[in-house]
């Protein structure tokens, strides 16, 4: 049994955990009566999820006590692998409702995360109304910033900082990541900086992430979240590129985990396994004009 490392901010009962599997981090929390976040956890995605996804559920039941009647419901790539889940649940709708409850702002969200970018229209009730997603390409995702930290020899806490401190930016033409890696080494070749490298690979992806946030209609407040919205670089220019402020939750990366806890304390009271199924299409992405494939999902989530 893996340890797990957990965060407990009340000793009140616990009535639902949520569960987000995501690509790069595994996220939990569990919620109170009034819906407050009570305990979680964040650590690094094992390969075996169900061993992970399983031993963490039972450091909730072993050290806070968290009862087997006690709802659990699972989101993110790994979601149908949560032995323990009763339900699975999209991290569209999660993550809509996870950062509704803690801004209780309605408007648009960028969701930046390791293995893909997503951009959700919320309506009023915190239900998503529409969104594009991109999952199929890595530009525009947590690992490309990852990526060329590795290959620029900068910390991945220190991007954003080192790409700010540039007096003006390298335009970068690649929107892929391989090609953009290429024209990095041949841009180090040539003498440019490091800085101002960095201010133009976060300016090509903020530019990208806006344009598939326009997709789907660009409608403030405009809000951030994911691992990625720790990058000083990515929260300003945002702010810049769309003339709009940026509004975070206070904790970026637990967003989808909470929206699945908020929706298990939902059905608590009914049934946990019943309800709709949200119902989605799909088309091509046209945000960039690389050849390669970046696809994306568009439609109405119905809950």
């Amino acid at each position: 049994m893996s340890e797990v490392d957990l965060v407990v901010e009340s000793d009140v009962p616990i009535v639902a955990l949520g569960i987000d599997a995501g690509s790069t981090t595994c996220k939990a929390v569990a919620v109170d009566a009034d819906l407050r976040i009570v305990a979680w956890t964040l650590a690094a995605m094992s390969p075996h999820v169900e061993n992970q996804t399983r031993d963490t559920v039972a450091a909730f039941r072993t050290d806070r006590g968290m009862g087997a009647e006690v709802p659990v419901f699972a989101t993110g790539y790994g979601r149908k692998l949560v032995p323990a889940a009763d339900r699975a649940i999209t991290e569209i709708t999660c993550h809509a409702r996870g950062v509704f409850a803690d801004t209780g702002m309605a408007g648009t969200l960028i969701d930046i995360g390791g293995q893909d970018s997503k951009v959700i229209r919320i309506g009023p009730t915190g239900s998503p109304i529409d969104f594009a997603m991109n999952d199929k390409c890595a530009a525009g995702t947590g690992r490309f910033l990852e990526h060329t930290a590795g290959r620029l020899g900068v910390e991945l806490d220190d991007l954003g900082p080192t790409a700010l401190s540039a007096p003006d930016a390298v335009r970068i033409t690649s929107t892929c990541t391989v090609f953009a890696e290429s024209e990095i080494i041949s841009l180090v070749a040539h003498g440019e900086t490091v800085d101002r490298i960095l201010l133009g690979l976060h300016a090509g992806l903020v530019s990208r992430i806006l344009a598939m946030a326009r997709s789907v209609g660009l409608v403030p407040p405009l809000l951030l979240s994911g691992g990625v919205a720790r990058n000083s670089a990515i929260v300003a220019l945002l702010a810049e590129q769309s003339g709009l402020d940026v509004h975070m939750p206070s904790r970026p990366q637990l967003m989808g985990a909470y929206g699945a806890a908020l929706l298990a304390a939902e059905r608590a009271v009914t049934d946990p396994v019943a309800g709709p199924v949200p119902q989605v299409t799909t088309q091509e992405c046209d945000a960039c004009e690389e050849p390669a494939g970046r696809r994306g999902l568009f439609g109405a989530f119905r809950r």
